[in-house]
Protein backbone atom coordinates (compact mmCIF):
# COMPACT_ATOMS: atom_id res chain seq x y z
CA UNK A 1 0.00 0.00 0.00
CA UNK A 2 1.40 3.42 -1.01
CA UNK A 3 1.39 6.37 1.36
CA UNK A 4 0.51 9.82 0.01
CA UNK A 5 2.38 12.66 1.74
CA UNK A 6 0.08 14.91 3.70
CA UNK A 7 1.47 18.08 2.16
CA UNK A 8 0.07 17.22 -1.29
CA UNK A 9 -3.47 16.55 -0.10
CA UNK A 10 -5.88 19.33 -1.17
CA UNK A 11 -7.54 19.64 2.22
CA UNK A 12 -4.49 19.34 4.41
CA UNK A 13 -3.28 22.13 6.64
CA UNK A 14 0.10 22.08 5.00
CA UNK A 15 -1.50 22.67 1.58
CA UNK A 16 -3.42 25.63 2.95
CA UNK A 17 -0.40 27.17 4.60
CA UNK A 18 1.82 26.75 1.53
CA UNK A 19 2.42 30.20 -0.01
CA UNK A 20 0.61 30.80 -3.28
CA UNK A 21 2.89 31.39 -6.22
CA UNK A 22 2.49 34.76 -7.87
CA UNK A 23 1.20 34.82 -11.43
CA UNK A 24 3.73 35.49 -14.13
CA UNK A 25 4.03 39.16 -14.85
CA UNK A 26 2.77 40.19 -18.28
CA UNK A 27 5.07 41.93 -20.69
CA UNK A 28 5.02 45.69 -20.92
CA UNK A 29 2.43 47.36 -23.10
CA UNK A 30 3.43 48.34 -26.61
CA UNK A 31 3.93 52.03 -27.19
CA UNK A 32 1.10 53.93 -28.82
CA UNK A 33 2.60 54.61 -32.25
CA UNK A 34 3.87 51.06 -33.05
CA UNK A 35 0.61 49.59 -31.75
CA UNK A 36 -1.43 52.05 -33.80
CA UNK A 37 0.48 51.17 -36.99
CA UNK A 38 0.02 47.44 -36.33
CA UNK A 39 -3.73 47.77 -35.75
CA UNK A 40 -4.07 50.05 -38.78
CA UNK A 41 -2.36 47.54 -41.08
CA UNK A 42 -4.37 44.64 -39.71
CA UNK A 43 -7.68 46.48 -40.12
CA UNK A 44 -6.72 47.69 -43.59
CA UNK A 45 -5.93 44.18 -44.80
CA UNK A 46 -9.06 42.67 -43.26
CA UNK A 47 -11.48 45.32 -44.48
CA UNK A 48 -10.04 45.80 -47.96
CA UNK A 49 -12.03 43.06 -49.69
CA UNK A 50 -15.28 43.57 -47.78
CA UNK A 51 -15.38 47.38 -47.89
CA UNK A 52 -14.32 48.15 -51.46
CA UNK A 53 -17.78 47.26 -52.91
CA UNK A 54 -19.40 49.50 -50.29
CA UNK A 55 -17.01 52.29 -51.23
CA UNK A 56 -18.27 52.06 -54.81
CA UNK A 57 -21.80 52.32 -53.45
CA UNK A 58 -20.89 55.43 -51.47
CA UNK A 59 -19.24 57.05 -54.50
CA UNK A 60 -22.08 56.28 -56.89
CA UNK A 61 -24.57 57.49 -54.30
CA UNK A 62 -22.85 60.87 -54.02
CA UNK A 63 -22.50 61.18 -57.81
CA UNK A 64 -26.18 60.33 -58.24
CA UNK A 65 -27.16 63.01 -55.73
CA UNK A 66 -25.16 65.62 -57.64
CA UNK A 67 -26.79 64.61 -60.92
CA UNK A 68 -30.23 65.00 -59.32
CA UNK A 69 -29.29 68.36 -57.81
CA UNK A 70 -28.02 69.56 -61.21
CA UNK A 71 -31.61 70.03 -62.29
CA UNK A 72 -32.31 72.25 -59.27
CA UNK A 73 -29.05 74.14 -58.75
CA UNK A 74 -27.56 76.12 -61.60
CA UNK A 75 -24.30 77.33 -60.12
CA UNK A 76 -22.78 79.80 -57.72
CA UNK A 77 -22.62 79.20 -54.00
CA UNK A 78 -25.31 76.52 -54.08
CA UNK A 79 -23.35 74.43 -56.58
CA UNK A 80 -20.26 74.77 -54.41
CA UNK A 81 -22.20 73.53 -51.38
CA UNK A 82 -23.62 70.55 -53.31
CA UNK A 83 -20.21 69.44 -54.60
CA UNK A 84 -18.49 69.89 -51.24
CA UNK A 85 -21.30 68.19 -49.34
CA UNK A 86 -21.45 65.24 -51.74
CA UNK A 87 -17.69 64.76 -51.50
CA UNK A 88 -17.69 64.71 -47.70
CA UNK A 89 -20.73 62.41 -47.79
CA UNK A 90 -18.43 59.63 -49.01
CA UNK A 91 -16.39 60.12 -45.84
CA UNK A 92 -19.54 60.01 -43.72
CA UNK A 93 -20.77 56.79 -45.34
CA UNK A 94 -17.56 54.89 -44.57
CA UNK A 95 -16.08 56.57 -41.50
CA UNK A 96 -19.34 57.10 -39.62
CA UNK A 97 -21.85 54.56 -40.87
CA UNK A 98 -19.64 51.53 -41.48
CA UNK A 99 -17.44 52.11 -38.45
CA UNK A 100 -20.49 52.32 -36.17
CA UNK A 101 -21.66 48.98 -37.56
CA UNK A 102 -18.19 47.44 -37.17
CA UNK A 103 -17.73 48.35 -33.51
CA UNK A 104 -21.34 47.44 -32.74
CA UNK A 105 -20.81 43.94 -34.17
CA UNK A 106 -17.38 43.69 -32.53
CA UNK A 107 -18.88 44.40 -29.12
CA UNK A 108 -21.80 42.00 -29.61
CA UNK A 109 -19.63 39.12 -30.84
CA UNK A 110 -17.07 39.43 -28.04
CA UNK A 111 -14.36 40.66 -30.37
CA UNK A 112 -13.38 43.33 -27.86
CA UNK A 113 -12.16 40.55 -25.58
CA UNK A 114 -9.54 39.67 -28.18
CA UNK A 115 -8.20 43.21 -28.26
CA UNK A 116 -8.33 43.39 -24.46
CA UNK A 117 -5.85 40.50 -24.24
CA UNK A 118 -3.34 42.26 -26.48
CA UNK A 119 -0.72 44.55 -24.89
CA UNK A 120 -1.86 47.58 -26.89
CA UNK A 121 -3.29 50.86 -25.59
CA UNK A 122 -7.05 51.34 -26.13
CA UNK A 123 -6.35 54.50 -28.12
CA UNK A 124 -4.33 52.45 -30.63
CA UNK A 125 -7.31 50.17 -31.28
CA UNK A 126 -9.71 53.05 -31.84
CA UNK A 127 -7.31 55.19 -33.87
CA UNK A 128 -6.08 52.25 -35.94
CA UNK A 129 -9.57 51.12 -36.90
CA UNK A 130 -10.72 54.69 -37.53
CA UNK A 131 -7.69 55.41 -39.70
CA UNK A 132 -8.18 52.23 -41.73
CA UNK A 133 -11.82 52.98 -42.46
CA UNK A 134 -11.10 56.63 -43.23
CA UNK A 135 -8.39 55.58 -45.70
CA UNK A 136 -11.01 53.90 -47.88
CA UNK A 137 -12.72 57.23 -48.43
CA UNK A 138 -9.80 58.87 -50.28
CA UNK A 139 -10.40 57.57 -53.84
CA UNK A 140 -14.17 57.93 -53.65
CA UNK A 141 -13.97 61.46 -52.30
CA UNK A 142 -11.50 62.57 -54.99
CA UNK A 143 -13.57 61.00 -57.80
CA UNK A 144 -16.76 62.61 -56.47
CA UNK A 145 -15.10 66.03 -56.18
CA UNK A 146 -13.66 65.92 -59.70
CA UNK A 147 -16.95 64.75 -61.20
CA UNK A 148 -18.87 67.45 -59.35
CA UNK A 149 -16.52 70.20 -60.49
CA UNK A 150 -16.87 69.12 -64.11
CA UNK A 151 -20.64 68.74 -63.77
CA UNK A 152 -21.18 72.22 -62.29
CA UNK A 153 -18.32 73.97 -64.07
CA UNK A 154 -16.33 74.68 -60.90
CA UNK A 155 -12.54 75.19 -60.89
CA UNK A 156 -10.25 72.27 -60.12
CA UNK A 157 -7.33 74.42 -58.98
CA UNK A 158 -7.86 74.02 -55.22
CA UNK A 159 -8.78 70.36 -54.98
CA UNK A 160 -5.52 69.87 -53.09
CA UNK A 161 -7.36 71.11 -49.99
CA UNK A 162 -8.88 67.61 -49.81
CA UNK A 163 -5.51 66.53 -48.40
CA UNK A 164 -6.58 68.31 -45.21
CA UNK A 165 -10.36 67.91 -45.45
CA UNK A 166 -10.39 64.11 -45.78
CA UNK A 167 -8.28 63.22 -42.69
CA UNK A 168 -9.79 65.93 -40.47
CA UNK A 169 -13.40 65.23 -41.43
CA UNK A 170 -12.62 61.51 -41.40
CA UNK A 171 -11.22 61.72 -37.86
CA UNK A 172 -14.28 63.61 -36.59
CA UNK A 173 -16.77 61.26 -38.25
CA UNK A 174 -14.81 58.09 -37.47
CA UNK A 175 -14.60 59.02 -33.80
CA UNK A 176 -18.34 59.66 -33.76
CA UNK A 177 -19.06 56.39 -35.55
CA UNK A 178 -16.82 54.38 -33.21
CA UNK A 179 -18.43 55.97 -30.15
CA UNK A 180 -21.93 55.19 -31.43
CA UNK A 181 -21.00 51.58 -32.11
CA UNK A 182 -19.33 51.08 -28.73
CA UNK A 183 -22.03 52.78 -26.68
CA UNK A 184 -25.01 51.16 -28.42
CA UNK A 185 -26.36 48.26 -26.32
CA UNK A 186 -27.19 46.17 -29.41
CA UNK A 187 -25.61 45.93 -32.88
CA UNK A 188 -28.96 46.69 -34.50
CA UNK A 189 -29.09 49.99 -32.65
CA UNK A 190 -25.51 50.76 -33.70
CA UNK A 191 -26.49 50.19 -37.33
CA UNK A 192 -29.52 52.44 -36.91
CA UNK A 193 -27.47 55.23 -35.33
CA UNK A 194 -24.88 54.98 -38.10
CA UNK A 195 -27.57 55.24 -40.75
CA UNK A 196 -29.14 58.23 -39.01
CA UNK A 197 -25.75 59.94 -38.80
CA UNK A 198 -25.12 59.41 -42.50
CA UNK A 199 -28.62 60.69 -43.32
CA UNK A 200 -27.90 63.81 -41.28
CA UNK A 201 -24.66 64.32 -43.21
CA UNK A 202 -26.65 63.94 -46.43
CA UNK A 203 -29.50 66.30 -45.62
CA UNK A 204 -27.51 68.92 -43.70
CA UNK A 205 -24.32 68.78 -45.74
CA UNK A 206 -25.45 68.47 -49.34
CA UNK A 207 -28.45 70.79 -49.34
CA UNK A 208 -27.53 74.50 -49.56
CA UNK A 209 -27.67 76.16 -46.15
CA UNK A 210 -29.45 79.24 -47.52
CA UNK A 211 -32.57 77.18 -48.20
CA UNK A 212 -32.77 75.73 -44.69
CA UNK A 213 -34.87 77.06 -41.79
CA UNK A 214 -33.00 78.76 -38.97
CA UNK A 215 -33.51 75.85 -36.56
CA UNK A 216 -32.12 73.38 -39.10
CA UNK A 217 -29.07 75.61 -39.65
CA UNK A 218 -28.34 75.43 -35.93
CA UNK A 219 -28.51 71.63 -36.08
CA UNK A 220 -26.22 71.72 -39.09
CA UNK A 221 -23.59 73.56 -37.07
CA UNK A 222 -23.54 70.70 -34.56
CA UNK A 223 -22.60 68.14 -37.21
CA UNK A 224 -18.81 67.56 -37.36
CA UNK A 225 -18.72 67.12 -41.15
CA UNK A 226 -20.25 70.57 -41.68
CA UNK A 227 -16.92 72.29 -41.10
CA UNK A 228 -15.17 70.07 -43.61
CA UNK A 229 -17.91 70.88 -46.13
CA UNK A 230 -17.60 74.61 -45.47
CA UNK A 231 -13.81 74.54 -45.75
CA UNK A 232 -13.95 72.74 -49.10
CA UNK A 233 -16.79 74.89 -50.47
CA UNK A 234 -14.93 78.13 -49.70
CA UNK A 235 -12.06 77.14 -52.02
CA UNK A 236 -14.17 77.23 -55.18
CA UNK A 237 -14.38 81.01 -55.33
CA UNK A 238 -11.98 83.11 -57.42
CA UNK A 239 -10.35 84.50 -54.27
CA UNK A 240 -10.78 82.04 -51.38
CA UNK A 241 -10.65 83.45 -47.88
CA UNK A 242 -7.99 81.13 -46.51
CA UNK A 243 -8.41 82.42 -42.97
CA UNK A 244 -11.97 81.07 -42.90
CA UNK A 245 -10.83 77.85 -44.57
CA UNK A 246 -8.18 77.30 -41.91
CA UNK A 247 -10.69 78.19 -39.20
CA UNK A 248 -13.16 75.58 -40.44
CA UNK A 249 -10.40 72.98 -40.68
CA UNK A 250 -9.25 73.84 -37.15
CA UNK A 251 -12.77 73.34 -35.79
CA UNK A 252 -13.05 70.06 -37.70
CA UNK A 253 -9.73 68.90 -36.26
CA UNK A 254 -10.73 69.92 -32.72
CA UNK A 255 -13.99 68.00 -33.01
CA UNK A 256 -12.00 65.03 -34.29
CA UNK A 257 -9.76 65.04 -31.22
CA UNK A 258 -12.78 65.19 -28.90
CA UNK A 259 -14.75 62.50 -30.75
CA UNK A 260 -11.77 60.12 -30.83
CA UNK A 261 -11.21 60.71 -27.12
CA UNK A 262 -14.85 59.86 -26.43
CA UNK A 263 -14.53 56.75 -28.61
CA UNK A 264 -11.43 55.68 -26.63
CA UNK A 265 -13.34 56.13 -23.36
CA UNK A 266 -16.26 54.15 -24.81
CA UNK A 267 -13.85 51.37 -25.82
CA UNK A 268 -12.45 51.14 -22.28
CA UNK A 269 -15.97 51.11 -20.88
CA UNK A 270 -17.13 48.35 -23.23
CA UNK A 271 -13.96 46.24 -22.86
CA UNK A 272 -14.26 45.89 -19.06
CA UNK A 273 -17.84 44.62 -19.21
Amino acid sequence: MSVVPAEVLPGSALAVEEPVREAAELGPRTRLWPALVAVYRAQLSRARVARIPLLFVATFQSIGIMILMRGVVDGGGEAQAVVAGSSVLVVAFVALNLLAQYFGQLRASGGLDHYATLPVPPAAVVLGAAGAYASFTVPGTVVTAVFGCVLFGLPLAHLWVLVAVIPLAGAALAGLGAALGLLAPRPELATLLGQLGMSAALLLGVLPADRMPEAVRFTRDLLPSTYGVEAFARTFGPHPDWAFVLGDLAVCGGVGVVSLAVATWAYRRAAVR
